[in-house]
């Protein structure tokens, strides 16, 4: 035993090249700043933070307050500058610690804004706090001397790799269903509304284009992680990396998920790959005959770093985050039934991609002592696209009833019961309704256990329709 767990320090703590980490971090923050800079630049900001006047709020996270205005957008434009800082590792500790905290309320101000890009993005800053890839190649190095590194312990890679595996992984089971696979859903309804698109458009109106790319998404999600962790196949499985992304990009509007995946399968490559990648350059930069140079040799001590107390204890921190990320995609079947229906767990999960869904809802009020009732529709309190958002999630149908409640109250209503008419399509079927119609939803409370209130998934198979699409996922 004292034998293994040697073995283990000498593999977590094992030096490695900084060179990867240092392109991964550049790479990073660039893309941070990018991001922060389209949402001001396209006003995203104005349309997802300023103009809503009603905020959907995580469970146990009703406490996280909504800046004004012009606080907002100082947020992203110090994201935008943060993303600089990180990129260039001045103060990196600080500026990476910051960007995570920024980036992660942007997150929590609005669930409508979830998407399982931004949620990675948090994830991977919050673990750059505790990967020091400052140590070499950055202004901080440059100012302190003293801080300069060739060498990483190996964990800092590996805990990188994990959370990308993990995303993978869990995004292609999650297509191991009868409506992705068998059905071609929701990507036939998807690839029918791109027909327009110039030399591709026609052969989309194909239905086996469908199946090809339903089980083409299936197997890449699966298997690629293991082709990025195979030496021999690596270049290849990121040029598959590249292709994929670069078509799902064109092919649907996504934003920056198909960048921020390319990004982060950088982590799969060795730890040299960016002085061999230069080495390359220079030759090719050259005159032809000249002869190869070898790639620039890493100084810095080679054996492993003694694991002390410290270590000890970040190992036992890592274990709980791994665990952590296991147990959040996995709590989706303790709830049973179809998660893409009832949603109960569907988020944080890495469902990427697995669904297509539209409804309706409009809240009755009831007086129980008169019988009076009145119909209120969704758009008197929030924005078009937090009413598509919460018409397919019960939790947040859920939230808008109770402060529906609460403006009946204030206007001297008294107590009174809110009741949802709502109605589900799910990749392609007939609308089916989605929550009991007699269940008081002022009087449910919000938690993790399943919600009896939610109605059970249709039972017919997916068809072919077109209704107005939304790849929020």
């Amino acid at each position: 035993m004292p034998g293994e767990r040697s073995g283990l320090w000498e593999w977590l703590l094992a030096p490695k090249d900084i060179a990867a980490l240092v392109a991964f971090r550049v790479a990073f923050g660039l893309m941070i700043t990018v991001s922060a800079v389209r949402f001001l630049a396209y006003g995203w900001v104005d349309e997802l933070f300023v103009r809503a006047t009603f905020r959907f709020t995580y469970w146990g996270f009703s406490w996280v307050p909504v800046l004004p205005s012009p606080w907002i957008h100082g947020v992203f434009g110090v994201l935008a500058v943060l993303g600089l800082c990180v990129a260039a590792g001045f103060y990196y500790r600080v500026a990476v610690a910051l960007l995570f905290v920024a980036f992660t309320y942007v997150q929590l101000v609005d669930v409508t804004n979830y998407l399982n890009h931004y949620y990675l993005v948090s994830l991977l800053a919050g673990l750059l706090c505790f990967v020091p890839a400052h140590r070499a190649f950055s202004v901080d190095a440059w100012r302190n001397p003293a801080l300069r590194r060739d060498v990483l312990p190996a964990w800092c890679t590996y805990l990188l790799r994990f959370q990308v595996a993990v995303v993978y992984v869990f995004a292609g089971l999650a297509k191991l269903t009868s409506d992705w696979l068998i059905h071609a859903q929701p990507l036939s309804i998807w690839l029918s509304a791109r027909t327009s698109l110039p030399l591709a458009g026609p052969l989309l109106e194909q239905r086996w284009v469908a199946y090809a790319a339903a089980w083409a998404g299936f197997l890449f999600d699966t298997a690629i992680v293991a082709f990025l962790l195979n030496r021999r196949l690596r270049p290849w499985a990121y040029g598959g990396v590249l292709g994929f992304h670069a078509a799902t990009s064109m092919l649907f509007p996504i934003g920056m998920f198909p960048v921020i995946m390319v990004i982060s399968a950088l982590v799969f490559f060795g730890p040299s790959w960016p002085r061999w990648a230069w080495a390359r350059l220079q030759r090719w930069g050259g005159r032809e005959d000249r002869p190869p140079e070898p790639a620039p040799a890493v100084s810095g001590p080679r054996e492993p770093i003694a694991p002390g107390r410290k270590a000890r204890w970040a190992l036992g921190a890592a274990v709980a985050y791994g665990v952590v990320q296991l147990l959040l995609p996995l709590r989706t079947h303790f709830y049973g039934g179809n998660v893409s229906w009832h949603e109960q767990g569907m988020r944080f999960s890495w469902r990427v991609m697995t669904r297509e869904k539209n409804g309706s809802v409009t809240f009755v009020v009831r007086d129980p002592d008169t019988g009076r009732e009145w119909h209120v529709p969704p758009s008197q309190y929030l924005t078009r696209l937090q009413e598509r958002e919460m018409s397919v999630q019960p939790d947040l149908i859920l939230q808008l009833a109770h402060r529906i409640a609460r403006d009946f109250e204030d206007k001297g209503k008294g107590r009174v019961e809110v009741h949802a008419d709502a109605r589900v399509s799910l990749n392609g079927r007939p609308s089916e309704p989605f929550v009991d119609p007699e269940t008081d939803l002022a009087r449910e409370e919000d938690g993790l256990s399943p919600k009896g209130w939610i109605l059970s998934p249709p039972s017919s198979p997916p068809v072919r329709l077109n209704p107005t699409m939304s790849w929020r996922r």
